[in-house]
């Protein structure tokens, strides 16, 4: 047994914790930048700078921050929102500390150079329940011209801090609570059945997965329960352990290119195609190997001893159809669309994770059933 795990320097996980945060920013640095999202959250921390992501970050957007953060004379980072403000907040932290443009160390359409120093300290507190971001170690940033989402990765990009606060989900519109909570459930399944899965993060997925299947239905009915609320922000926290520790697959291969051709949100894209991707994986494993992994997921979601991995399809698809997730279409993406996404999917980082190399059919055929 072999594995490596790396995670946020501090995780600070509770209801109300947010109010801890303004006496711990003060071992952190003197001036923080605040990047926030377009939802504006109000919430109890130290004041500074702010800059604002209004939906996906861009490089662009990056780089003016990075701008205007050294214009004021900024020594570390809060960001405060979801997975995008999150993002642009490593990104932007990263950048504090070494030299160049971000396109220096962009994967795929930049130069994928190391980073030469440690990023500027960065806390990160999440207002969704579903990315993760706050314990993993890159940023997704968004180049329009290129119509592609690509990471700036680092093991020194994991944040100083990690403040994950249950009551700033509490007023999530139901719409982001399902598209953000299934996207928190497939970064606990890739993980589990990824190919790179190991054991302190199967911990991690089993665990996430059994608190996802009971919370996410009810914090969709009724945004108000606490105590689902809290199993959903603790669940998007232990998928993002595990990703960060055991890779995804299929789900978040498509997510990259759909959402860097698209103005489509992440998790919306991941939870419109999670259980086509299931169902293919779960069909090739069958025929060229074994779908163990995913006989155990069916049992955890299922809460039924005797699950079959087809029954953890079923009771997926029930759920995406449950929380009302539109298909791929919602979002521009035509069939005559789906060679040129497989052809960027099949290159993605996150496909390597897959439990399984899929073909370029299967691969249309989860796209077509997503449309």
């Amino acid at each position: 047994m072999r594995f490596d795990f790396a995670t946020a320097g501090r995780i600070l996980f509770g209801a109300g914790v947010v109010s801890e945060v303004e006496a711990a920013a003060r071992s952190v640095g003197t001036r923080p930048l605040v990047v926030t999202g377009a939802r504006g959250v109000t919430a109890k921390i130290p004041g500074g700078p702010v800059a604002r992501i209004s939906s996906e970050p861009t490089i662009e957007a990056v780089r003016e921050s990075l701008e205007f953060a050294r214009r004021e004379h900024c020594d570390f980072v809060i960001a405060l929102g979801g997975g995008s403000a999150i993002d642009a907040g490593k990104a932007i932290a990263a950048l504090l500390t070494n030299p160049g443009d971000p396109l220096d160390y962009l994967e795929v359409i930049g130069r994928g150079r190391p980073l030469e120093n440690p990023s500027a300290p960065m806390i990160a507190i999440p207002t969704t329940a579903g990315t993760g971001s706050e314990v993993t170690r890159n940023a997704v940033l968004s180049s329009p011209a290129d119509r592609v989402k690509a990471s700036l990765r680092s093991p020194w990009m994991l944040p100083r801090l990690a403040v994950v606060d249950p009551e700033l989900t509490y007023t999530l519109p139901r719409a982001i609570t399902a598209s953000t909570g299934l996207d928190a459930l497939t970064q606990l399944i890739e993980p589990y059945v990824s190919s790179r899965a190991n054991a302190i993060a199967d911990l991690f997925c089993v665990e996430g997965m059994r608190r996802t299947a009971r919370a996410l239905p009810r914090v969709w009915e009724n945004g108000q329960d606490r105590e689902a609320r809290i199993d959903m922000a603790y669940a998007s926290l232990l998928g993002g352990l595990s990703l960060a520790n055991a890779g995804l697959g299929a789900v978040h291969g498509f997510a990259a290119p759909i959402g860097g051709m698209w103005n489509a949100p992440h998790g919306a894209v991941c939870a419109a195609v999670l259980p086509h991707a299931m169902a293919v994986n779960v069909r090739a494993l069958r025929s060229r190997g074994a779908a163990a992994r995913y006989e155990e997921v069916a049992r955890i979601l299922t809460g039924r001893s005797q699950a079959t991995a087809e029954d953890g399809v079923h009771w997926i698809a029930d759920l995406v159809r449950r929380l009302e997730i539109p298909p791929l279409r919602t979002y521009g993406m035509t069939a005559a669309d789906i060679p040129d996404v497989v052809a960027k999917a099949a290159t993605a980082s996150s496909m390597k994770g897959n439990p399984i190399e899929l073909t370029a059919e299967e691969l249309t055929e989860i796209l077509t059933a997503a449309l």
